[in-house]
């Protein structure tokens, strides 16, 4: 399944939505990665393994299901997630690309790939239908926290 969509930060249309600066964003996106579980209410607890400033290796426990991850970043523009192939997981990517289309004006720009084939997710197309629905509520909460964050400081 291959599915993006983009969250609208900044909205210059609506003065009831404190402005994000690019690094408030950035330091949110990042947060995410350094601290889960501020962002995953349902995970049980986060081991980050090895740390450098452009990637993270983490061990994520979800009662006993035990997931291995690898998060890179490109610095003020973009969070990958990389889970590679592991028991019965398949190998899947998340990126969150911050794009600004015109100065001050951010949008979060989510993009999943399980790398199912088309005929798998033709195959699975009602599933991929509420796996959509509950990423985008599940990115949608993403954001909120980080906008929580920030109203709290905790962003620079």
């Amino acid at each position: 399944m291959k599915f993006s969509h983009l969250i609208e930060i900044n909205d210059p249309l609506n003065p009831l939505i404190d402005t994000l600066s690019r690094e408030q964003l950035w330091r949110g996106l990042v947060m995410r990665a350094e601290m889960p579980k501020s962002f995953v209410p349902y995970l049980d607890k986060c081991t980050i393994l090895e740390k450098s400033p452009l990637s993270l290796s983490r061990e994520l426990h979800y009662g006993t299901l035990v997931v291995h991850d690898r998060v890179t970043f490109l610095p003020q523009e973009q969070v990958v997630y990389h889970v590679p192939a592991q028991n019965e997981i398949p190998e899947s990517t998340l990126k969150m690309t911050i794009e600004e289309p015109e100065p001050n004006i951010f949008f979060v720009r989510f993009e999943y790939d399980d790398g199912a084939s088309e005929a798998q997710d033709n195959a699975e197309a009602m599933y991929n239908d509420f796996r959509k629905s509950a990423y985008t509520e599940s990115d949608i909460d993403t954001i909120r926290t980080i906008r929580e964050m920030a109203e709290k400081g905790e962003l620079g």
